[in-house]
């Protein structure tokens, strides 16, 4: 009889603790490893952007000096809260939780994909069949789910919200929202969409990661009156990431796009992209993007980064260094201690 193989562990890079650091207050990621390293590299444009008095600066390391120590115990404290969630928490709407079915999926995506897998598709093909936002910065849009699904996935995470189950927040930019791991929705929802239906429509669209993207982070963020309502310009920590609109009802809030993040001229005229309920906008990553404030109402999205581990192992994307790996749970960040495929990781910027 046949030995099962060990499942995959996957690690974080060291470089979390101590790179992208987010400071709302002055809108800049920063690297942080001492106070001197802060003020030397940061002094300048921090006092341009009202850190003036020592006060100021002694706040800001504190709340930096938090945002470390918070990250360092953010896979244990996620791991006993998805346990918790998982033993206690009686979810509104359990359909949701079971295996992705196609009935969720919007016609246009499941064509998309069918398409995808078909012998002899190409690119041409497939674009056919979605809108190009932008060729240039190879953005792309297309329908992801019904909107039945997408009126049973809100409901079921307005119940969580109003639970007394303890949440995680999906990253320091975004303050209200949930993880889908920790909430139990990884296995059953984003792991078969990515494994059916986002690793083939990817291979067409990015064939620089065809058959590498092995894991991802998804959550949903929320924006309202009175919580978070726009998003700062940033990079994401994934090779590829799906943004879906789920909802509600709201104006504004559109997502803007700069170029990749190395380069010079990065937020030079930027594309602004409206949201569409139940549409996913893909892009690469590393494109510099935002999002512009709400107007009225309240806007969820699904959040999906992807990974791919053969390419991440050479290159951390948040520190541009070969990674320094720490175990991490789960997914973790993506990275593995295997010895990754050859990857010419020059062609993927």
């Amino acid at each position: 009889m046949g030995t099962a193989a060990a499942p995959r562990r996957f690690c974080r890079c060291a470089c979390f603790c101590s790179e992208n650091l987010y400071v709302a207050r002055y809108g800049l990621h920063v690297r942080f490893r001492s106070e001197q390293q802060l003020r030397q590299d940061y002094g300048p444009i921090l006092r341009s952007r009202g850190c003036v008095s020592p006060k100021d600066f002694q706040q800001l390391l504190g709340e930096l000096e938090k945002e470390v120590e918070r990250r360092q115990r953010l896979g244990q404290e996620s791991a006993a809260r998805k346990a918790l969630i998982a033993s206690s928490y009686h979810p509104a709407r359990p359909d949701v939780y079971s295996s992705l079915q196609d009935v969720a999926l919007a016609p246009e995506f499941l064509a998309a994909a069918e398409y995808s897998t078909s012998p002899g598709a190409d690119l041409q093909g497939l674009l056919q069949r979605l809108e190009t936002v932008s060729e240039e910065k190879r953005i792309y849009r297309l329908p992801v789910f019904t909107a039945s699904f997408c009126q049973a996935l809100l409901e079921e995470l307005d119940h969580f919200e109003q639970s007394d189950m303890p949440k995680g927040r999906p990253n320091t930019m975004n303050n209200y929202g949930v993880l889908l791991h920790e909430l139990g929705l990884d296995e059953p929802l984003v792991t078969p969409l990515r494994e059916r239906f986002l690793q083939p429509l990817m291979a067409l669209l990015y064939p620089e990661y065809r058959g590498w993207l092995d894991t991802h982070r998804a959550f949903v963020v929320k924006y309202a009156p009175g919580q978070d309502r726009e998003l700062g310009c940033h990079y994401d920590n994934a090779e590829l990431t799906l943004n879906v609109a789920l909802g509600k009802a709201f104006t504004g809030g559109a997502l803007y796009f700069g170029d990749l993040f190395q380069a010079p001229s990065a937020l030079a005229n930027p594309l602004e992209v409206e949201h569409v309920v139940g549409q996913g906008i893909l892009h690469r990553g590393g494109q510099l993007h935002g999002a512009r404030p709400l107007g009225t109402g309240e806007r969820w999205n699904l959040v999906v980064w992807l990974r791919a581990s053969a390419v991440r192992n050479r290159l951390c994307p948040m520190c541009c260094r070969e990674p320094d790996l720490v175990d991490d749970e789960g997914f973790g960040d993506g990275f593995t201690r295997e010895e990754p495929a050859t990857v010419d990781v020059c062609a993927l910027t």
